[in-house]
């Protein structure tokens, strides 16, 4: 601890790789609670000490930190390699009111060389993956989810630990827009709200500014629609547009870079005719600016890696791991808006077995509550006459039921009245306030009770952002929302996954929200990008959306593939529509999790005709023939805190063009994922990084070299993947349901040309057990060097495991297609190791 003039400075050593450090005014030096975004750790190390020319160098076995003379802070890894330094004056606490309270607008400024690329922040839709000089503003919105953690290619993490609005990167000038032009006639819409379906009436503006630059160079953008949402994102400078999405919803700020000269420039936007557009700019600076204008200190953690692996493990000490899904949660969950009664969720999953599509869970949106009043956690009986029934049928059927549930509830409905009466509302709103504990206890009380007990197997916990960051200007029980205001997701998912623990122990829970918060993955919650649109700048945006969630530690995340908001009926007979649906769908058969849904749609692969429904068959069987190299992932995300799809930073962070790709990415350890995003092609660029023996193409078999960018095939039928060699990948059945893949019978295909291997692990899929020891690895090695797979003896056992298994090897060759890899070499295993030759 270092006191001086402007305040106090203290560092703590959390793990043999992490450092907190916080910095507070004087009179709130002493006010240094535990930090609530991180858990208790069992362990603390003690750093050693060394005091020379002013300066005390504090060495963990896998960081250090050096303090110099003016208390200034330089963060190393364990081989003394720089990795973080603040600059200069580099932290600011500003004293300023928040009703009566004393609050500080904090800010902490560290260096970024030229070549460092940052990545994380969450799911944002500006399309950008390297965040290094762009501002961002980071809330919770409806498309927008906001994790204030930065990985650096430089090979460190930093947490910013702070739970109301942040800021990365601000810029601080502004100038507002004045409306120069409004369209004539206006356009009906229909949308989503947070009381149901609605149609509004929007209108187009155009709004223009001046602006003069001193000198030439590259300037940072920030645009604030002046709403709490945006319908579009349209920039021009000096005639030329620098971003542009239009979507029924969108987050009320974006951003941009833009290299513009000195002097006069012509700014604008096109927007809302109601909105009151600004844009805040300034010259980019080799700097990361963090910031936040409501805290009582500056508080943050830099995690050493240099490895991604390295950081991303702490990482998950530090905020919690991610528990494993249940099983069928990775096989394909069908959503449409929406199911109107149990016959229809019946004759749809019937449709489903009957055509040979596989499918896991069916998905009942919103507004099954009917006459009981909005989120009354009550099916209307007219149209569900026996929810219980319904589910047993499914189960029947191997299929399980998600049910969508609200974090708000009509006051006028019997549930609601009862909520009122405790006080359990957020003020003003229809908000349960889940920082109450007796409120959130009383919430799962009834979801429990009125739900839980019917049978329901996953929860759709919608709008837990909570919708238009509506926390603001209100009080919750844990004081002032915009204290808070980022974390309120992570109260209703906690209160979901511990009450469901605690009710029924022995059912995984699975959780699908539209929000997160830092440590939220520990209560099973994935996430997905939001109301978004269906065109191709939308799949374009998403890829980095996602990258971004998982380089902020969010192992799952994934889209309503097709987009939400679809063109209405002619869906259904536009090729255009279907060559975009079927890209989607592709893209989303590797995201952790695979799903569709659509706005006022059927959303069922048949109703879009014989291509459409055969190239979803196609990626259906390739899902579920992943499904071992899929669960291993997801144990990788709960042991080792990695996500299953990586930005290329995190295996080719030396690789500067590796670096650059925002539009492919690593799914685990050994898939390269291009996805096509523009219609007509029939090839796609696709860069293979740097790797011993090169890569294979899934489909072909042929063997690319690395450091390169090839054009690769991408008929419609053909999404890019490619396998790095070395890679040893586990492959099962084509089958109609998780509940048919037992593990009995496995391929196992070894893409040669470096030494390389995979872990396969398993457990029951359903049960907690795990958590206990109750699971299987069997380490599987391939030997370049002899042409040998070196097969591990089985670690550990479950119940229900498969004590034989038949395994078929292949050793693949160029242009060998490797989904049909041919007979292989079969081999009988019981546990015990073995070692095959393959060459």
């Amino acid at each position: 601890m270092a006191v001086t003039p402007e305040g106090t400075l203290s560092l703590t050593a959390l793990s043999d790789r992490a450092f907190h450090v916080r910095f507070a005014k004087a009179s709130q030096s002493l006010a240094s609670d535990p930090q609530p975004l991180l858990l208790p750790q069992s362990h603390r190390p003690v750093p050693g000490q060394q005091r020379s020319a002013g300066r005390v160098r504090l060495r963990l076995p896998g960081i250090r930190c050096d303090i110099d003379m003016n208390g200034l802070l330089r963060f190393f890894d364990g081989q003394d390699n720089l990795l973080l330094s603040e600059t200069a004056q580099a932290r600011r606490l500003t004293p300023a009111k928040l009703g009566a309270d004393t609050v500080f607008i904090a800010r902490q400024t560290f260096e970024s060389p030229a070549d460092e690329h940052l990545y994380g922040t969450g799911c944002f839709q500006d399309g950008a993956l390297n965040l290094r000089q762009l501002p961002r503003r980071l809330t919770q919105v409806n498309t927008q989810i906001s994790l204030p953690f930065l990985l650096s290619s430089r090979g460190y993490g930093l947490l910013w630990l702070n739970s109301g609005k942040c800021e990365l990167n601000a810029p601080s000038q502004r100038v507002v827009l004045q409306k120069v032009d409004i369209a004539t006639q206006g356009q009906v819409v229909d949308v989503t709200t947070g009381s149901g379906n609605a149609r509004q009436e929007r209108t187009e503006a155009v709004f223009e500014a001046q602006i003069h630059l001193s000198a030439a160079g590259r300037y940072a953008f920030q645009l604030d629609i002046g709403r709490k949402m945006a319908s579009r994102h349209y920039v021009e400078i000096d005639g030329k547009p620098y971003t542009d999405l239009t979507n029924l919803w969108l987050p009320p700020t974006t951003s941009f870079l833009a290299d513009l000269t000195a002097g006069p420039h012509t700014l604008r936007v096109k927007a809302n005719a109601e909105d009151a557009p600004a844009l805040l700019y300034e010259r980019a600076q080799d700097t990361t600016v963090l910031s936040a204008d409501v805290a009582d200190a500056i508080e943050y953690v830099v995690i050493a890696g240099p490895d991604s692996a390295d950081i991303f493990q702490t990482y998950g000490k530090l905020v919690g791991a991610t528990p494993i899904l249940p099983k069928w949660a990775y096989g394909y969950l069908h959503c449409r808006e929406r199911f109107h009664s149990s016959r229809e969720i019946l004759e749809t999953a019937e449709d489903f077995r009957r055509r040979q599509l596989p499918v896991d869970v069916m998905v009942q949106d919103w507004q099954y509550w009917g006459k009981h009043g909005w989120n009354a956690m009550r099916f209307d009986e007219a149209h569900y006459p026996n929810p219980a029934a319904l589910i047993n049928t499914l189960h029947g059927m191997d299929l399980r039921l998600m049910l969508s549930v609200w974090s708000k509830v009509d006051r006028k409905a019997e549930l609601g009245q009862l909520m009122a009466d405790k006080g359990f509302y957020i003020p003003d709103t229809d908000w349960i306030d889940f920082f109450n504990p007796e409120a959130a206890a009383f919430y799962w009380q009834n979801q429990s009770q009125r739900l839980a007990s019917l049978g329901i197997d996953a929860w759709w916990q919608d709008a837990t952002e909570p919708e238009n960051d509506d926390l603001v200007g209100r009080q919750t029980h844990a004081g002032a929302g915009e204290r808070v205001r980022l974390s309120y997701p992570l109260q209703v998912s906690r209160t979901v996954y511990e009450g469901q623990r605690r009710d029924y122990p022995d059912r995984r829970v699975f959780i699908l929200t539209r929000s997160a918060f830092v440590g939220q993955q520990r209560y099973a919650a994935a996430t997905w990008s939001g109301d978004i649109g269906n065109d191709w700048e939308t799949l374009k945006r998403q890829i980095p959306a996602g990258l971004n969630m998982a380089s902020a530690g969010y192992p799952y995340w994934t889209v309503d593939a097709g987009g939400f908001f679809r063109p209405g009926p002619s869906q259904y007979t536009d090729p255009a529509y279907h060559e975009r649906f079927i890209r989607w769908f592709q893209y989303a058969t590797f995201l952790p999790l695979q799903r569709v849904h659509g706005y006022m749609t059927d959303t069922e692969f048949w109703r879009y005709g014989e291509t459409v429904e055969g190239v979803a068959r196609t990626y259906l069987n390739l899902r579920y023939r992943l499904f071992p190299y899929i669960y291993s992932l997801a144990a990788q995300a709960h042991w080792a805190g990695m996500p299953l799809i990586r930005p290329l930073v995190f295996d080719f962070r030396r690789d500067a063009q590796a670096l650059d790709q925002r539009h492919s990415y690593m799914f685990g350890d050994h898939l390269l994922v291009a996805p096509v995003i523009e219609p007509g092609v029939s090839a796609w660029p696709v860069y293979l990084p740097e790797s011993e023996g090169g890569w294979f193409d899934l489909w072909s078999g042929a063997q690319r070299a690395g450091g390169s960018t090839h054009r690769v095939p991408a008929p419609l039928t053909q999404i890019p993947v490619h396998v790095r060699a070395g890679s040893v990948l586990p492959l099962g059945p084509v089958a109609q349901s998780t509940a048919d893949l037992t593990g009995e019978a496995l391929d196992i295909l070894v893409f040669p040309g470096r030494n390389g291997g995979f872990e396969l692990y398993e457990d029951d899929g359903l049960t907690y057990d795990y958590e206990g020891g109750a699971r299987s690895r069997i380490a599987l090695q391939w030997d370049e060097g002899n042409g040998e797979l070196h097969i591990g003896a089985r670690q550990g056992r479950f119940n229900g495991m498969a004590e034989h298994k038949r395994l078929r090897l292949h050793l693949l060759s160029p242009d060998q297609p490797p989904l049909a890899p041919g007979k292989g070499t079969e081999v009988s295993y019981s546990g015990q190791p073995l070692r095959v030759r393959l060459r």
